[in-house]
């Protein structure tokens, strides 16, 4: 019985909620003097989405390590992990990365990125240091690739 107190009540939180997010948008577009495409892009910036996670970011994430096997793909939690990826140019050595989106909103520090990276040393696979940069390189190239496809939706 209890169970289906709750379903009401639940159900009448989310008409409740679509109500509120229509007149808001409403006010919005009201308030927006003719200015449709800012409208537009806000709306679409401020999107939940039903991955929990930054859609932008995520699909961002996927088309940035799709060359690399992955171990694991969580949408609603926004984490990738890669499994270990050998680069044919240079078979002694292998990374893996992990990609962690923190938020909802497209920003850079809704984004943690982290890499391992081992050599091969007489037959055996040793932890080597990975470079800052390189992870400062991967969460730009990650953030430019969402920018551009929120852009691409916006527009």
């Amino acid at each position: 019985m209890a169970q289906t107190s709750i379903r009401p009540f639940n159900k009448t939180r989310r008409i409740a909620a679509a109500g509120l997010l229509g007149f808001a948008t409403l006010g919005l577009v009201a308030c927006g003097g003719g200015n449709d495409e800012r409208v537009r892009a806000d709306l679409a910036a401020a999107q939940v989405t039903s991955i929990g996670v930054n859609s932008y970011l995520w699909r961002a994430s996927l088309e940035t390590l799709s060359f690399m096997p992955l171990t694991q793909a969580d949408s609603s939690g926004g984490v990738l992990i890669t499994d270990w990826y050998v680069n044919p140019d240079t078979p002694s050595e292998r990374v893996k990365v992990s990609v962690a989106i923190l938020d909802q909103t497209l920003r850079a520090d809704a984004l943690r990125v982290a890499a391992s990276r081992q050599v091969l040393q007489n037959g055996t696979w040793v932890e080597a240091p990975v470079q800052a940069a390189t992870i400062q390189r991967l969460e730009g190239i990650i953030l430019t690739k969402a920018r551009d496809l929120r852009r691409s939706t916006v527009n």
